[in-house]
């Protein structure tokens, strides 16, 4: 392996892990605003209790979507071969696909356009997670 190929690998999974951090900031920030409107309604939680919303509560259903593209990073950052340029290319293409908030798109492009207009945390961690999006590696 060339020390060019070698730095643009490590180039690669340090946008790879920052990705990941970003993603998982704004899992967190809509994880948030989704247990403090549960919380308005129907009381306090247990962090117990909101594990438990989190995996089968159809409130926090659309959440799953970045928790599972957090994962297929985690995979990737520590698999025993290189992952192609293409495969992390496909990912980031389904992450800008996914992030992207709409009035009128599917569920989770609802409901996250909806996050954005309520909450500047969200807005804010949306944009960290945009910057590296937007930077190619």
């Amino acid at each position: 392996m060339t020390s060019n190929t070698l730095l643009q690998r490590i180039s690669q999974h340090q946008h790879l892990y920052n990705l990941r951090n970003k993603l998982l900031r704004l899992h967190q920030v809509l994880l948030d605003t989704e247990r403090i409107a549960y919380e308005q309604v129907r009381g306090r939680l247990s962090s117990g209790e909101l594990l438990q919303l989190v995996i089968d509560h159809e409130q926090f259903a659309w959440l799953h979507r970045i928790s599972k593209l957090v994962v297929q990073i985690d995979e990737m950052l520590q698999a025993d071969e290189p992952v192609s340029l293409d495969d992390i290319q496909d990912l980031i293409a389904y992450a800008r696909t996914l992030l992207t908030p709409s009035e009128v798109g599917n569920e989770f492009a609802r409901r996250y356009y909806n996050a954005l207009q309520r909450e500047p945390g969200v807005v804010l961690a949306h944009a960290e997670v945009s910057r590296i999006l937007a930077s190619d590696k």
